[in-house]
């Protein structure tokens, strides 16, 4: 197989004619958020397109319409939509309105309209999702966090190898970094190349070589992703420490800085007019122990007596050791007086202190107080669906966390407390929050609110934060952007290294389970998204009886289950051929499986 050099700006492909509708078209609920997507990619795959005009505005439809979809107005009802969209011929329904509860009562219509037709629904609620799932019949249940989230967990902890399940046996998909020209054979052996990412300068993109020939040439600085068994890593003794490449962490802080950190951080709790008033106490104390030190008779007094004698005077104790009625009378006006200074300033060191112990700061201090001190961390940015699936990952994953949150009244608020994450509230953009959230000592940022400007403003005042020059290798500042255009431009505007876009990282799943593809996971090579899938080969499907080297050359078949023995073949060789009954694992960008799929069903 011949490998294609794609750069990093790959023109989008034209979208191609319309089809007819009687091989099964996809009815789409929703185009916004994933909606626009999944329809474009459903198009490129030449598949027919049917969305419901009640779930989209005027110009998400002029967009559509252009691409040759065609659209179903409402019927008042769920079932008559549904009814006028051709649910009885459709090969698939997919909802992805942004209203869960429609999502649900839209898939369960459209599963009693007609048993066979793929039900492809988003649902965030784990518990309705498990439900669904456990009785929808063909299709899937797909939730976009947790879709998402291992790609974005993979980026903050800058692991270079992902690890897929093909049958029965893992996987490794390994980024590594070639130190020597050679062939791809040559020092890897029988691995399995996925793609190479070439540097070809400073001002200019990268550019990735997707699935090459083994006996292509690498060079020094090139990054080569492989993919085989730990045994065959092993075999080759290829080094699979997951930080090998990556340079020295920073330090933890020492015992002493910690303790620093925290004193200063206790510091910064109290109101500035509580220290005030303790000047104004040890004021008084001072004057007074200066005072009856020089001053006080019958009997005379030390240092120490009148340091005594004041402060239990300022407390007003008075345990009758020491007493001013033999003292001279301005002696005894001074007592007076230092009483009721004593209360006054007492009273108002209390009360600053009780503000601080158990008033509304105290919930907002919290985190902060927790953070203190904390080194190796992973800082999350916004408390959303994201931040929230994010922050449990990692924590499962055995990393410390801190989550900084804008608003207070946060719904996950419960679930970061099961956690046991501190939460900072505050805006990201700003050097105090992120000073309290120990961005100094974190080793990762991830920015996960849910409005990508937020994100974009918030990523470049972290990048401001660590000063120039900024080293994203060292630090991976981790940027969730939704639309995949604005996170490549992003990206190579401000020089971001890990920007992840949800609407590229979760749109082939749905794609894949509206079109019969069952994808088993997905993992980022240099910010494109490469899937794993199974795909059935059919007795009438057009791969039958085809051998490998026809199918698309962006595309990898890592293993197949034969029919006749149940086992599973792996390395295969260009030659293998399929059989009716196989199943076949593919790895590769989610257009070039869509033509795959495309090209099982010709005949």
């Amino acid at each position: 197989m011949s490998a294609e050099v794609i750069p990093e700006s790959t023109p989008s492909v034209p979208i191609p004619s319309p089809v007819e509708k009687s091989a099964g078209h996809v009815i789409v609920c929703g185009l916004g958020g994933i909606g626009m997507r999944i329809t474009e990619q459903l198009r490129r795959a030449q598949q027919a397109v049917t969305v419901l005009e009640e779930y989209a505005d005027r110009t998400q439809l002029e967009v559509v319409i252009g691409w040759g979809v065609s659209t179903a107005p409402p019927f008042g009802t769920s079932a008559a939509t549904l009814a006028a969209a051709g649910i009885r011929t459709a090969r698939a329904v997919v909802c992805v309105l942004d209203d869960e509860l429609k999502n649900l009562e839209i898939s369960l219509v459209a599963r009693e309209m007609s048993p066979s037709v793929r039900v492809v629904t988003q649902l965030g609620n784990q518990a309705i999702g498990h439900a669904m799932a456990e009785r929808n019949g063909p299709g899937a249940v797909l939730d976009v966090a947790s879709l998402a989230t291992p790609a974005i967990v993979e980026a903050c902890l800058s692991r270079r190898i992902h690890e897929v399940m093909i049958g029965e046996e893992a996987f490794l998909v390994a980024r590594l970094p070639v130190d020597r020209s050679d062939s791809l054979r040559g020092q890897y052996g029988d691995l399995a190349p996925i793609a190479v990412v070439r540097q070809v300068g400073a001002d200019a993109d990268d550019t990735m070589l997707i699935c090459p020939d083994r006996d292509f040439i690498v060079e020094p600085g090139d990054v080569a992703a492989m993919l085989g068994t730990p045994a065959e890593f092993k075999q080759h003794k290829v080094d699979l420490r997951d930080h090998a490449d990556d340079p020295a962490p920073p330090r933890a802080a020492s015992t002493p800085a910690r303790a620093m950190a925290v004193l200063s951080g206790i510091a910064k709790d109290f109101d500035p007019f509580f220290y005030k008033a303790v000047a104004a106490v040890l004021s008084l104390l001072m004057v007074s122990t200066l005072l009856l030190w020089t001053s006080y008779n019958r009997p005379g007094m030390s240092a120490l007596d009148a340091m005594y004698f004041s402060v239990e005077t300022v407390a007003t104790v008075g345990y009758g050791d020491f007493n001013f009625i033999d003292q001279e009378p301005w002696l005894r006006m001074w007592a007076i007086f230092l009483m009721i200074a004593g209360v006054t300033t007492i009273a108002m060191m209390m009360a600053f202190l009780s503000d601080m112990l158990i008033s509304r700061r105290l919930n907002d201090s919290t985190g902060r107080r927790r953070a203190r001190g904390m080194s190796r961390h992973v800082i999350v940015v916004g408390l959303g669906a994201f931040g929230i699936r994010v922050a449990s990952a990692l924590v499962q994953a055995g990393q410390r966390v801190v989550i900084v949150e804008r608003d207070r009244e946060n719904r996950f608020l419960s679930e970061a407390q099961d956690l046991r994450v501190p939460v900072i509230f505050g805006d990201a953009t700003q050097r105090s929050t992120l000073d309290a959230a120990r961005l100094g000592t974190a080793s990762a940022v991830a920015v996960m609110t849910g409005n990508d400007m937020v994100n974009i403003e918030t990523a470049i005042a972290v990048h401001d934060s660590f000063g120039s020059p900024f080293q994203p290798e060292r630090i991976p500042v981790v940027t969730r952007v939704f639309d995949r255009a604005l996170g490549r431009t992003t990206a190579r505007r401000f020089g971001f290294q890990h920007v992840q876009s949800t609407e590229e990282l979760t749109a082939p799943w749905f794609v894949g389970a509206a079109l019969g593809l069952d994808v088993l996971g997905s993992f980022s090579i240099a910010q494109r998204t490469f899937m794993v899938s199974r795909l059935a080969i059919e007795p009438d499907s057009g791969l039958a009886g085809l051998t490998m080297d026809r199918l698309s050359a962006n595309t990898r078949v890592v293993a197949l289950v034969r029919h006749s023995s149940g086992l599973l073949e792996h390395p295969l060789h260009r030659i293998t051929r399929f059989e009716a009954g196989d199943v076949a694992y593919l790895v590769g960008p989610y257009e070039e499986l869509l033509g795959v799929l495309r090209q099982s069903r010709v005949r």
